[in-house]
């Protein structure tokens, strides 16, 4: 389950003071039933039924389901037992369902498979049993399950602790997601190659409040287990906190994860997105401002980014009796805000892309777990967690659409097939691996470079060392070169340093990265050529003298980049490397940022630089403090500006120190950091109408870089993230520019309130005692319905006392202002549109003559 996306103590006890305790001297207020089914706006032909609504105090909070097979559904209490569950027929009404305690003594389960003539039961430690695998059957093999065995310990507990149990699709084992709550497995085989670590090259920032900050990667895995449950093999790596696990039709293992919400606008929070789990993956989890981006060669991407929420569970909808798009669609649980997804994957190279769409939503629905029953063809799922008011619901399709059962696509495609084959690879020394996967180390598609790379760190470094050293095509030297030192160097974080470093192969490596040349490769072979640099010097220890002087001119002169992420690589790089003009460099940077998390990612490198700082410099520097203190975010922000200025300020001698004084202890300054210097003049109210045709007919010749620019004046970046940078309270625009047509584009943004996305409507809760409160509904706790009233900040949160709601009503207002184009001139427009349309691409059509 994931993490309460919560303020401060002060801040939730100021809610309760804005809606007050219940007085002791009346009577308590009765439980309100589950939400009911009415209240869940649900996709065009479908129907939601409530087949039951939870009594709290008698059987608690569902987290979990699974189906028997008999048709019946297993349940289990967040804090309890387990229950079985006979849903009505269909058509039947929902007084027929019944309900009836499980006697075996076993509870608080996060994951449940019935497979094997068993039911196997994830235990998450909580009150009463200890984390592990359990198998539980029936003594007497009279359908009472009362026989309760541990198979596996699992050290690991509360929400991060382990989770979701599936049967894998040779239908001959299991697999089991763990959060990184839990340590790791004593495994007997791992297809990731254990050669893990942090790999930060500059000093780790863990999270600004603390939470788990002693947690080191790889983070949450997940693995393969035999039926006895006696035999783990690692699979992937990681992750935060996934809650479940899902196989396609292909035999490709999914998940949906999320980054630490309270991260939120900062350049290393990530949003919550869609794992393809390949063989051998790692995902990048490391805690605090010390996530690895997208970008990094030694993790992967996203399959598909959805933006804000809380990961629980999913499914694939094959065996429902819905119209064929929706047995192939992959469907996911947001508990915090209440969305079942609809996600339609499709083959993109030797991986998957793919759209979501909201399948469903509720006001409040928390979703916890959702199963396909094959007995009806109905979709199930449940809401509650963490106390919250608890129900089941059920879906049925009504439309006139053939529900035949659907067969999906025939087979893989060419690079899935290649794919699969290098994955076969994994885990496992085998004499034509070489062969086979080093001309795919520079394959177009990063899925199958990725692949290659790891079927070749599994193979003895002797057969491929010099190969590695000597290759001379770019892309596959790169790719060598990484694998070359992943496996002979060690992480600090992992492994201290027991044996003397080699350096005469440091040395090699060094020589190898030096003959490939910066300006013959793209800027994706560009960021994967500094990071083979970062961990080199991570796991092999720092240059001597001359090389460290000749890396710092090479590097120096590339900086500052015109990609923005080029800049976010080369700046730590260089402060590494105590290149003598990064200060003055990233100093004009840290003044030019058009965005917070631009100004963060340089900040966050500066803190540790104790040469070649001017005295004004130093001054510039921590009175950017007082500025930064604005920044809206998450609730680990103010912490991460705390270490910065705490890191920053160990670097002064102690006369800088005295000469700084004024600074290091003044007030922030009460302004808006990211706001222009002076307010935008009004231009004209521009209409749709206006604004379509000017689009369609002048998009040519375009400024990229205005377009950004303009797009973070508009405070766009605020609460929208575009290639990858900017807030996460509303949706994605990256690929809007495939979504929507242009005319649409510019409706949205005209006129927002027009059509309301139901993923980032507000909502309007009046309490009986006639408190108003309008926002985003993002968590549940117990009770309590904790609401966003601010896109532009994420902390900003009110809580409300469910059983003293008195309506609930979706907001006709959009979240996003009002004439946002009305303070720009016809270029800006045509600037700003191009800069969405692109994609983040700056050699896209529109700008080019």
């Amino acid at each position: 389950m994931p993490r309460v996306f919560a303020a401060s103590i002060a801040l939730f006890l100021a809610a309760f003071s804005v809606f007050g305790q219940d007085n002791p001297k009346r009577p308590p207020l009765p439980e309100p039933p589950a939400t009911p089914a009415e209240q869940i706006k649900i996709k065009k032909d479908f129907k939601v039924e409530l087949l039951y609504s939870v009594p709290k105090d008698k059987e608690g909070s569902w987290v979990n389901l699974c189906v028997d097979p008999k048709g019946r559904l297993i349940v289990s209490d967040q804090y309890g037992g387990l229950f079985r569950v006979a849903p009505p027929a269909l058509g039947k009404p929902a007084s027929d369902t019944r309900v009836e305690k499980i006697p075996a003594k076993i509870g608080e389960a996060h994951g449940l498979l019935w497979a094997f003539d068993r039911l196997y039961v994830v235990v998450n430690r909580g009150q009463k049993y200890a984390s592990g695998l359990y198998e539980v059957r029936s003594s007497k093999d009279d359908d009472v399950l009362d026989e309760v065995t541990l198979l596996k310990k699992i050290d690991g507990g509360g929400e991060h602790g382990p989770h979701a149990v599936i049967l894998g699709p040779d239908g001959n084992s299991l697999y089991i997601v763990c959060g990184n709550g839990t340590k790791m497995m004593d495994i007997e085989k791992s297809r990731v190659p254990r050669f893990w670590g942090e790999d930060h090259l500059l000093p780790r920032m863990p999270d600004g409040n603390g939470f788990m900050k002693d947690v080191l990667g790889p983070g949450g895995c997940i693995y393969r287990v035999d039926p006895s449950g006696q035999h783990w093999e690692l699979i992937s790596t990681g992750y935060r906190n996934p809650f479940d696990i899902a196989f396609n039709r292909q035999g490709d293992l999914f998940t949906f994860d999320a980054d630490m919400e309270w991260d939120m606008n900062t350049p290393w929070y990530r949003p919550t997105r869609v794992c393809l789990a390949m063989s051998g993956s790692e995902f990048g989890w490391r805690n605090g401002a010390g996530k690895w981006p997208a970008y990094y060669p030694d993790s992967l991407p996203a399959v598909v980014n959805i933006g804000p929420g809380s990961p629980t569970g999913l499914t694939f909808g094959y065996g429902a009796k819905f119209p064929e798009k929706y047995q192939e669609a992959f469907f996911m649980c947001d508990w915090s805000y209440g969305k079942l997804y609809a996600v339609h994957l499709r083959s993109d190279g030797g991986g998957y892309t793919g759209e979501f769409e909201e399948f469903l939503s509720g006001t409040p629905l928390p979703l916890t777990d959702i199963v396909v029953n094959p007995t009806d063809g109905a979709l199930y799922f449940t809401i509650g967690g963490r106390r919250t008011k608890s129900g089941l619901y059920r879906v049925t399709y009504a439309g006139t659409e053939s529900t035949a059962p659907a067969h999906g696509p025939a087979g893989l495609s060419n690079l899935q097939t290649i794919r699969k084959q290098l994955e076969q690879l994994h885990g496992k020394q085998d004499s034509h691996a070489l062969d086979f996967a080093w001309p795919h180390l520079a394959s177009p598609d990063r899925t199958i470079r990725f692949a290659a790379r790891v079927a070749i760190e599994h193979q003895p470094v002797v057969e491929w060392k010099e190969k590695a050293l000597s290759e001379t095509e770019p892309a596959k030297a790169i790719e060598a070169l990484l694998a070359l030192t992943r496996v002979t160097g060690q992480d600090p974080f992992h492994h201290p340093r027991s044996r003397t470093v080699d350096l005469v192969l440091k040395y090699r490596i060094l020589a190898a990265l030096g003959r490939l040349g910066w300006s013959s490769l793209s800027v994706e072979q560009q960021l994967d050529l500094l990071r083979v640099y970062a961990v080199l010097f991570n796991r092999m220890g720092p240059p001597d003298a001359e090389a460290r002087k000749q890396l710092s001119a090479r590097f120096d002169a590339l900086y500052p980049a015109k990609d923005r992420f080029l800049n976010a690589e080369l700046c730590p790089l260089l402060v590494y490397l105590e290149a003598p003009s990064v200060v003055t460099k990233t100093m004009k940077l840290m003044n030019e940022a058009l965005t917070q998390e631009e100004q963060l990612e340089y900040a966050r490198s500066l803190r540790v630089l104790k040469t070649g700082w001017t005295p004004e410099q130093r001054k510039e520097y921590f009175t950017w403090f007082l500025k930064a203190a604005n920044f809206k975010g998450g609730n680990s922000l103010g912490g991460f500006l705390k270490i910065m200025k705490t890191d920053a300020v160990a670097t002064l001698s102690e006369p800088e120190k005295a000469a700084l004084k004024p600074i290091l202890e003044a007030k922030p300054l009460a302004q808006s950091p990211l706001a222009p210097s002076k307010p935008r003049a009004f231009v004209k109210n521009w209409s749709l109408d206006e604004v379509t045709p000017l689009v369609e007919k002048k998009m040519a010749k375009r400024d990229f870089d205005r377009g950004r620019k303009l797009f973070a004046e508009a405070q766009c970046f605020a609460c929208h993230r575009f290639d990858n940078e900017g807030g996460a309270n509303g949706p994605d625009l990256t690929g809007a520019a495939g979504r929507f047509s242009i005319r649409d584009l510019l409706e949205s943004i005209v006129e927002p309130s027009k059509v309301i996305s139901d993923q980032y409507a507000a909502v309007n809760v009046t309490t009986i005692d006639g408190k108003v409160v309008s926002g985003r509904i993002v968590n549940h706790n117990g009770d309590d319905v904790i609401i966003n009233t601010n896109m532009l900040d994420p902390n900003a949160l009110a809580h409300v006392n469910r059983k003293k709601i008195e309506s609930m009503e979706t907001s006709k207002v959009s979240m996003m202002p009002n004439g946002l184009l009305d303070t720009f001139k016809e270029d800006e427009i045509l600037d700003l549109v191009a800069y969405l349309l692109s994609r983040g691409d700056r050699s896209a059509k529109m700008y080019k003559p």
